[in-house]
């Protein structure tokens, strides 16, 4: 929202796409509190602060904490700790994950849970941290960051999809729950990015996601964070429970 001071947490911010989403919301003048868990994040923070604003009265702060957010108990404190600093949340982007690739037979129980841990359950504890404030204040943006595959189930990732799969079901469920007291919730699932997450595939993998693409290209994070920002911008404010899938064609 130009013009307007807002906080913004997002989770997972030393990632290409969480790096990205910090920076559209830096351009428009907002405090971001960025989560990390094991990054260097000095690089991206000397970065950060030398956003300039678009069309915003003043530059954003931005400040980046540390968290396990697989503990149980570090969402909430993660949330405090962001509140503290900057005031309540106005918007939360659950973008915190991880990827498992492999047959579900070769998947171990410990592996499944640490991976919805992440997933799933931190994007719910983290909302559940921010929902009571921004009851209180009657508004608020929740925006959880899915995936095509939780759209559409991926073979060999069939835990990562149904992680992302949740997601888009919490997203719809929340909607519904905290519409009445001004809280948009809305789900970003992206398609090929071209983040560290798919640097591991070799070239025919990547010429073949590229071929599957009806833009023949792969997206970018800024393309995901252009997504954010929109649903959290007052051109979205009609638009709640919706997953909206910067995705290039590949799945329509």
């Amino acid at each position: 929202m130009s013009g307007a001071r807002r906080t913004v947490l997002v989770t997972g911010a030393s990632g290409g796409i969480g790096a990205a989403i910090v920076t559209a919301f830096l351009r428009q003048g907002a405090d971001v509190a960025a989560h990390y868990h094991r990054a260097d994040m000095q690089p991206l923070l000397a970065a950060w602060r030398e956003v300039r604003p678009e069309g915003a009265e003043s530059r954003g702060r931005v400040r980046a904490w540390p968290a396990d957010l697989t503990q149980p108990q570090a969402p909430g404190e993660l949330v405090a700790a962001a509140e503290a600093e900057f005031g309540p949340i106005d918007v939360l982007v659950n973008n915190a994950g991880a990827a498992w690739q492999g047959l579900l037979t070769e998947m171990t129980t410990a592996e499944w849970d640490s991976l919805f841990a992440l997933n799933a359950r931190a994007p719910f504890l983290c909302a559940q941290a921010v929902i009571p404030a921004m009851t209180r204040r009657g508004r608020g943006w929740i925006i959880n960051i899915s995936s095509v595959w939780g759209m559409v189930g991926a073979s060999c990732e069939a835990a990562y999809a149904a992680t992302k799969g949740a997601l888009i079901a919490l997203t719809k469920s929340l909607a519904k729950e905290l519409g009445p007291a001004g809280i948009r919730v809305n789900c970003v699932a992206p398609g090929v990015i071209d983040t560290a997450m798919n640097a591991g595939l070799d070239e025919a993998a990547r010429a073949a996601l590229r071929e599957e693409t009806p833009l023949g290209v792969w997206g970018r994070p800024e393309d995901a964070a252009a997504a954010v920002v929109f649903l959290a911008s007052p051109g979205a404010g009609f638009i709640t429970g919706q997953v909206l899938s910067p995705n290039g064609g590949f799945v329509i």
